[in-house]
């Protein structure tokens, strides 16, 4: 197993250090015979083994494409302690190439004050490691993991192989005529959003990325609209959530315990385009007097939505549990006989993953990552076209659960199904395997031709 020098990477400079050290060890590697192992780069700002979200992403794609192939992980020199323990743990070997600014440039991001500034400029450095690196090592295909906003550009489009861009987000939005149920910060939120995704598409580098972009791959079908805006050749939709297999096997349905009436569970924080709202509407309107709603998390938006709770008459009914550790909370979830999850625009969803794997239909709106996953078999899609329609469809959809147990049971075990085949890193590991084969096909078949490097 290589490894990385312990002393390298904790600046700029030392990250020159980390890559000559990783090109050393592959100088030996001059050409790939057909089903060989590939050369691969990847580039992952968020990359953390012992995070979830964006880091954990990083990391589990990092992971299954070392198992696949020969990688060089370009990441943060802050992940470097986490990586190192985990590349010990699974046994795989991945070079590891540590890169940060210097200390000093740290203020920037204090506080999540100027992330963008700082990401940026980190790109850009990035690059100039990954470019001295691909003078010694031919890379046969280049990735771009994390940040996974498409409105953020890849400076590592740049490097002299084929290059995949993603699975990248954020195309996502709130419908206008859900806005004025986000209150007044909730639609200054929106905005501001709505801008900068705007300003990043008219950023040279985030077109540049896109037209040297092999393939675009999105998280969601409207991130996946805005890729081809940008002129990107070939876009795929690949889900960014994931779960190992030995997650996915100690995530298990337990039996549930009898109890008065059907229990609705909403999960996340509390923020107003996760649409916790909507769910409190449609619950009133389901006049189902022997149903709770639980929410479970935290956020702004509690005492806003414990207003609306008491306004329409079901203050009692609506059970607010506040944020629980993630064993509890998954407790709390396998108690509840169905999700309800209308967010506006996420990415992922991955709650609704958790609770497929429970064996909990899933009841949604037509947006985001969510729509994606969800199919009729394993829960409700509602229309989102306003929200008196998104309310009123989820009100059906909790009265025909509570009035048949047994559609919900076997939606839950569909739904559990789908999580497995759908979601495993494994599964999504060996889609990203072919394709990095199929875009670095043509340059494999050069080398076996005795070309040489078609990248000079």
């Amino acid at each position: 197993m290589r490894s990385t020098p312990p002393d390298a990477a904790r600046s700029g400079a030392s990250a020159t250090d980390t890559t000559e050290s990783a090109a050393s060890a592959a100088s030996e590697a001059t050409g790939a015979a057909p089903g060989a192992r590939l050369r691969v780069l990847l580039s992952a700002y968020a990359c953390d083994p012992s995070q979830g979200s964006e880091p954990g992403i990083g990391w589990n794609i990092a992971l299954e494409m070392a198992r696949r192939h020969d990688v060089w992980l370009v990441t943060r020199a802050n992940n470097r302690a986490s990586i190192e323990a985990a590349v010990e743990r699974e046994g795989v070997e991945l070079h590891r190439v540590y890169y940060d600014l210097p200390r000093w440039a740290a203020w920037w991001k204090r506080g999540g004050r100027g992330i963008r500034l700082y990401y940026y400029l980190w790109q850009i450095g990035a690059y100039f490691v990954a470019r001295r690196l691909s003078r010694t090592v031919s890379f046969d295909v280049v990735n771009h993991i994390t940040f996974g906003r498409y409105w953020a550009p890849s400076f590592m489009a740049l490097l002299p192989a084929p290059f995949i861009w993603g699975p990248v987000g954020g195309g996502e939005a709130a419908p206008p005529a859900f806005l004025a149920g986000l209150g007044w910060s909730g639609r200054v939120y929106e905005l501001a959003r709505t801008l900068a995704k705007r300003a990043g598409e008219l950023d040279p580098f985030v077109r540049l990325t896109a037209r040297r972009s092999r393939v675009a791959l999105a998280t969601t079908s409207e991130t996946a609209e805005r890729l081809r805006r940008l002129h990107c050749a070939r876009v795929e939709i690949l889900g960014a959530m994931g779960m190992s297999d030995q997650a996915a096997a100690e995530l298990h349905p337990a039996p549930r315990a009898r109890n008065d009436g059907p229990r609705f569970v909403s999960s996340g924080r509390l923020l107003g385009w996760k649409g916790f709202h909507l769910g409190v509407e449609a619950f009133a309107g389901a006049e189902l007097p022997d149903a709770e709603l639980w929410i479970i998390g935290d956020g702004p938006e509690r005492s806003r939505l414990e207003a609306l709770s008491s306004e329409l008459g079901v203050a009692g009914r609506v059970r607010f549990l506040g944020a629980l550790p993630r064993g509890e909370a998954l407790a709390a979830m396998a108690e509840c006989q169905a999700l309800v999850h209308p967010s506006l625009h996420d990415s992922g969803g991955w709650v609704c993953v958790e609770a497929m794997l429970l064996e909990l239909p899933v009841l949604c709106l037509d947006l985001g990552g969510p729509a994606t996953l969800v199919t009729r078999e394993t829960g409700f899609v509602a229309s989102a076209e306003s929200p008196e329609s998104a309310v009123r469809e989820l009100r059906e959809a909790m009265r025909q659960i509570a009035r048949s147990p047994e559609l919900g049971r076997r939606m839950g075990k569909l739904g559990r199904e789908r999580a497995l085949a759908e979601c495993r890193w494994s599964s999504k590991g060996d889609r990203l395997g072919a394709l990095y084969r199929e875009v670095a096909a043509p340059a494999e078949r050069y080398r076996l031709d005795g070309g040489g490097s078609p990248r000079g």
